[in-house]
């Protein structure tokens, strides 16, 4: 048993044996975790959101189809980067699956130079997005502990406004506002006011 770390989880979709063990065979020799699913449905039924991986599907299939496949995984908000496998014809379908933001396609028969190539620059974006979505469920988790005035508090010192004002626009003493301000540092874990906006501008940005 190897003890190099694997490079990455890579997902494959097609309900054609002879190309899923194919992809398999040829990616785990690259060393990547490859797992394999016969359709779009028995895919869907086990993935988890929270592994950092890519997709390579093909675009027709029995029952749901690549493109279904896509579509379901955007209504989930998913960022698993995403790939297809083409027959010779389906390019057009392939260029509307990049619209949707598919990272590439490749068609059939594969060279493999340019199909490791195109799992390096998913399982790169997959990293750099996982990365984001912890970062951003950091966020969300520290924000989560203001009380209501405090995020009150926090929204006007975000927007550049003074203690003074604050008091005035939310009624309450300066005083409390800086009972408020120690307490929104101390809970976000921030030291300066800089530490205060990047959290919540951060998570500002996230919801953009």
């Amino acid at each position: 048993m190897s003890l190099i770390p694997k490079k990455g989880n890579v997902f494959v979709v097609d309900d054609d044996e002879a190309v899923r063990d194919s992809l398999q065979w040829l990616l785990e020799g690259k060393d990547y975790r490859v797992k394999c699913f016969d359709s779009a449905e028995s895919f869907l039924a086990r993935f988890d959101p929270r592994e950092v991986a890519c997709l390579i599907c093909d675009i027709r299939m029995d029952g749901m189809s690549g493109l279904e496949l896509q579509d379901k995984l955007i209504d989930r908000k998913s960022p698993l980067p995403m790939a297809f496998i083409t027959g010779h014809g389906d390019v057009p379908m392939a260029v509307q699956t990049m619209k949707k933001g598919a990272i590439d396609f490749i068609e059939k028969p594969f060279k493999e130079e340019s199909l490791v190539a195109l799992v390096e620059k998913m399982l790169e974006q997959a990293r750099s997005s996982f990365a984001s979505h912890q970062e951003a469920a950091s966020r969300d988790a520290l924000l989560s502990r203001l009380t209501g005035r405090e995020a009150q508090v926090l929204e006007r010192i975000v927007a550049g406004r003074l203690n003074k004002q604050i008091a005035d626009d939310l009624g309450i003493s300066i005083k409390t506002v800086e009972a408020h301000r120690a307490n929104i540092m101390e809970k976000l874990n921030a030291n300066t006011v800089a530490d205060l906006l990047k959290i919540a501008l951060g998570a500002q940005t996230a919801k953009a």
